[in-house]
């Protein structure tokens, strides 16, 4: 199993990705509002596309190593970040 959570500053950029992520057959897609540490404001907030793949089984072999660059390429097109290992709190 694998863990990816994909962070955008737009809700759409997150929604988006998280439907074509679905469509595509993904095991548990969630789409999270991230508060930005220190901000009060909740518009400043940016979205997080939590992705849970069970059909991984080794995080350090070549599938998991494709998903981490794809990743990385779809949050760099749409002004995102990537953590490749987030907290199990999602």
């Amino acid at each position: 199993m694998t863990e990816h959570l994909l962070v955008f500053p737009e809700r759409d950029d997150a929604d988006e990705v998280a439907q074509e992520l679905r469509d595509e057959g993904f095991t548990e897609i969630r789409v999270i509002r991230q508060p930005l540490a220190g901000e009060d404001d909740p518009e400043a907030d940016e979205w997080a596309v939590y992705v849970r793949e069970a059909n991984v089984a080794d995080e350090t072999g070549p599938v998991a190593d494709g998903l981490r660059d794809r990743f990385e390429a779809t949050v760099a097109d749409r002004g995102g970040w990537y953590d490749p290992e987030p907290e199990s709190r999602y």
